[in-house]
């Protein structure tokens, strides 16, 4: 068996990375910056942090804040037309996953404009050039978009979202700077946490995983365990913990994929636009407990992670009860909700999301392969 590990060819970790940002630019010597966003940071004040940057060292740029959650085919098509018009030849993405996955497409479809429909993109496309330059700069903790190759699109038209895997997109240089996530709100915190604890529990969990990506998915989900609380509660050294846990899980999930949690969260975007982090949790325990036969010891370390007397003494099967227990009990602390009717699904809908799941490019990677008439079934038990 050959694994393949691919990451960033550069990361900046800790409070004032970002002070790097101008540096590496004029090192590599581009010319100008689009950088990519949203209105929420573009009205935080957390954008003009890295604009007041660019501005002291009279480095061109221009803004495409755009972006919507959940972004959709004609948000990408736009910010390729102000890539092209600004003549930009390196793109920033600040923000969380919507924005940095946006310039993931804009600069594929830059490098490689036969995908400028965008959802021949889906899946694992086969593009030939390198992406423009992307640099991501992320404002959460959760999506990890500044060190995978993968970002995720809504179609709008099909009311879906569809993920690309494409090595060609990862951002030449992460900066991931905490004193850019301090502001989030409290659910946003929570969200993108639960969002994070997914990867690193589905990457831990995927029949794709070994002995490198563990390490990197065990370390996260400890580190996420111990800190998403606190963090969500206002502290802001547990912030900083929760910034370099996402980054560490997805080091690990875009190399060797993720599950069933993210094949039916995608659906619950695309059909009634739930926030990604806010489905993941809704789904992770019923999954862990759907999944729990099919994963050997494993459980044994998430549990351990949460804090379960006797994780690797008691019996396997009371140690996969308590590990899933254990997640179903932190969702609810955080106060996320745990039914799907909460983000307006009915009865009427699960078919469309059951069978939409089914066809989701993460959902092979499960340890248990979930039939349809499986994932209805969860679904309809979250109602």
């Amino acid at each position: 068996m050959t694994y393949r590990m691919i990451l960033n060819q550069t990361g900046y970790f800790g409070r004032g990375a970002l002070d790097n940002l101008v540096p590496e630019l004029q090192r590599r010597g581009f010319k100008k910056a689009l950088v990519v966003t949203d209105e929420g940071v573009a009205k935080s004040g957390v954008l003009a942090k890295l604009t007041d940057k660019l501005d002291a060292a009279e480095f061109p740029y221009a803004i495409f804040s755009d972006v919507v959650p959940n972004p959709p085919v004609e948000n990408v098509q736009a910010g390729v037309k102000a890539l092209h018009d600004e003549g930009a030849d390196v793109l920033i993405g600040i923000g969380g996953g919507s924005p940095q996955d946006t310039a993931k497409a804009i600069g594929i479809i830059g490098a490689n404009p036969e995908f400028s429909d965008v959802l021949s993109l889906e899946g694992v496309a086969d593009t030939k050039k390198p992406a423009v330059p992307i640099i991501g700069v992320p404002t959460t903790a959760g999506t990890a978009s500044e060190t995978t190759i993968n970002y995720v699109i809504t179609d709008t038209k099909n009311k879906r979202k569809f993920v690309c895997v494409d090595e060609h997109d990862i951002p030449i240089l992460a900066i991931v700077d905490p004193d850019l996530m301090d502001g989030m709100p409290r659910s946003l915190k929570v969200a993108t946490g639960l969002d994070a604890l997914t990867h690193a529990i589905e990457g831990f969990i995927t029949p794709g995983a070994w002995e490198l990506s563990d390490a990197v998915h065990e370390k996260a989900f400890r580190m996420i365990a111990q800190n998403l609380q606190k963090a969500a509660d206002g502290d802001t050294d547990a912030v900083e913990k929760m910034a370099y846990a996402s980054y560490i899980a997805g080091m690990g999930y875009s190399n060797v994929g993720l599950g069933l949690v993210h094949g039916m969260a995608h659906p619950l975007g695309g059909r009634y636009n739930a926030p990604h982090g806010v489905a993941n949790g809704i789904l992770l325990a019923p999954v862990l407990e759907y999944n729990k036969d099919y994963t050997g010891e494993k459980y044994r370390d998430i549990a351990d992670a949460f804090g379960v007397e006797g994780a690797y003494d008691r019996p396997l099967e009371d140690v996969r009860n308590d590990a899933v227990a254990a997640v179903a009990e932190l969702t609810r602390a955080l106060g996320n909700p745990t039914k799907i009717s909460e983000v307006g699904v009915t009865e009427a809908g699960l078919d469309d999301l059951a069978a939409d799941a089914l066809a989701d490019v993460c959902t092979p990677g499960n340890p248990r392969q979930a039939t349809l008439e499986d994932i209805r079934a969860i679904y309809a038990s979250l109602l």
